[in-house]
């Protein structure tokens, strides 16, 4: 069988750099040896790229930047030569790539920007397309979609800085939905910037943390409800893993919750009917598919009491440790953390490059 080269791509430049290092050093070590080489490449926080010749333990521990095995790179445009320019040295040199592996949290990362590059190279990636990105990472345009196609989701208004008048806000709160109300920006992904705010001085407190995040911030009414998560992987035709629940160790699900699990508890499956939870899995393949997903992404619900789903947000791509919630689910449903790296990259290389 044909040897494939795939490369990995960690860190980044948004506020998820720590989480993207301990993904990637557990995707690196979980890509079977027998199938593929791997090339790490690092982004650092200052948006420098690297390849990285060292262990994935000094990727782990953040040591990574400090290694003599780095080379500046870039990936390359052309199409009749895929793959990365290696820019240190006597003469420019070209490293052949098969696929990308965007192991990538957040701004630059998920938000279809490293999406697009990857097209222009013409090069199969592991992940949703560069407009599915863009949709699903902006929380605003991921709810308006949903809401269009006649899915339940949570009460929310939107609005940018530029027309943002505090007595609208104030007014919705207080007259049509009620506190609490969770203040988020738009575009900031792992709970940066998300704020809880039981009346009208928190509101306009939390409103202000979330413009330092972004240029749009939406407002959302508090579900009092079960939060659940379905993993959706596949292109064409997706599969679901089993539904996840989760219990935060907190009132919402923070940065630490999100990705570093915190204290956070996992039940798979979740501890609802089966019934219930099947039309969960039914919902996330449905919004995946709404939403132009391939590869993979988490579909995040709330299930209330009385047994009504409402979509809550879409991860494309979550945390990706083994004890993550997504690899977690899918183990649950019989795969093993290295099975799934695995299907991941056979369906970008089965997908094809983007036409």
């Amino acid at each position: 069988m044909e040897r494939r080269t795939i490369v990995v791509l960690f860190g980044g430049v948004s506020t998820e750099h720590e989480v993207s290092l301990q993904s990637a050093a557990a995707v690196i070590d979980a890509i079977p040896a027998t199938k593929y080489d791997v090339i790490k490449v690092g982004i650092t926080r200052d948006g420098s790229w690297y390849k990285f010749d060292g262990i994935s333990q000094q990727i782990k521990n953040q040591s990574w930047e400090k290694s003599p095995f780095l080379q500046r790179v870039v990936i390359s445009p052309d199409h009749q030569k895929p793959g990365l320019i290696l820019l240190d040295g006597p003469a420019t040199s070209y490293l052949h790539v098969d696929c990308y592996f965007p192991v990538l949290h957040g701004k630059n990362g998920e938000d279809g920007t490293i999406q697009g590059l990857l097209d222009i190279a013409n090069v199969p990636y592991v992940g949703c397309g560069t407009v599915s990105s863009a949709l699903c990472m902006d929380k605003v345009y991921a709810q308006q979609f949903v809401k269009s196609a006649d899915f339940q989701t949570t009460e929310f208004i939107y609005f940018q800085k530029r027309d943002y008048q505090f007595h609208e806000v104030q007014a919705w709160a207080e007259h049509e939905v009620g506190y609490p109300i969770f203040v988020k920006p738009a575009n900031a992904g792992s709970s940066y910037g998300i704020t809880k705010a039981t009346n009208g001085e928190e509101l306009e407190a939390a409103i202000n943390h979330a413009f330092t995040h972004d240029h749009k911030v939406l407002c959302e009414g508090a579900v009092v409800g079960m939060e659940v998560g379905c993993a959706v992987y596949g292109n064409d035709f997706p599969e679901v893993g089993l539904v996840g629940e989760i219990e935060p160790s907190k009132e919402f699900l923070d940065y630490d919750d999100k990705y570093l699990l915190g204290e956070i508890k996992q039940y798979v499956p979740a501890r609802k009917n089966n019934d219930l939870l099947k039309r969960v899995q039914q919902l996330g393949i449905q919004i995946y598919q709404l939403l132009g997903c391939k590869g993979l992404a988490r579909v995040d619900f709330f299930i209330k009491d009385n047994g009504e789903i409402v979509f809550n947000e879409i991860n494309t791509m979550p945390g990706f440790t083994p004890s993550s919630r997504f690899p977690r689910m899918m183990e649950a449903s019989g795969m093993t953390y290295s099975e799934l790296v695995d299907e991941l990259i056979e369906l970008a290389l089965r997908g094809g490059v983007p036409v």
